[in-house]
């Protein structure tokens, strides 16, 4: 995948900017998925995603290596999280600010947010092949074709990525139960 990668990003370089919704179309649902888990909710993480996919088109010409277009892109969405988390995080002190309320119910995570939340705070590789083993629907064949790496290896991680999950759900659950009176 990463040769098709290269042609379509120097492609757009070449002028022809309607090439890039075949990138799009390959890793928005990665790249959706991704961000859902930082930020714990769809519409915000489909927000960030948008603008992840303006700006990566926009620096494109900054990009060295096209056949790493993915991790690129996940970069770039890394950064746009971290700002929106920000910009949330300030407007949501100013609201505290305004309010005078001192006590506030702390929301119930759902599991699916636990999970997402588990699976963006895995390492990079390690949420990488989740990413696209689940959400990007790739095979661990398509996988290990796309990061350039052996087939072994891909489902190793894959296996060791399971492990990660496991045990930062069970956390979040004995958190959860002893914050329950």
């Amino acid at each position: 995948m990463s040769e098709t990668d290269r042609y379509y990003v120097e492609r757009c370089l070449d002028g022809h900017p309607d090439d890039y919704r075949h990138l799009v179309k390959r890793y928005q649902g990665p790249l959706l998925a991704s961000v859902a888990g930082k930020l714990g909710s769809a519409e915000t993480a489909e927000e960030v995603a948008q603008e992840t996919l303006v700006r990566a088109y926009f620096k494109m010409k900054t990009l060295k290596q096209p056949e790493s277009f993915f991790s690129w892109l996940l970069g770039i969405a890394d950064r746009v999280a971290k700002e929106h988390v920000r910009k949330q995080s300030v407007r949501r002190q100013r609201e505290l600010v305004r309010s005078v309320s001192t006590e506030t119910a702390a929301p119930e995570f759902s599991q699916d947010l636990a999970l997402e939340s588990a699976i963006a705070a895995l390492p990079d590789p390690y949420r990488k092949i989740i990413l696209l083993r689940y959400y990007g629907d790739c095979s661990c064949v398509a996988i290990a074709q796309q990061l350039d790496m052996p087939i072994g290896t891909v489902t190793k991680t894959l296996s060791r990525a399971y492990a990660m999950l496991r045990a930062a759900i069970s956390r979040q659950e004995s958190l959860a139960q002893e914050a329950t009176p």
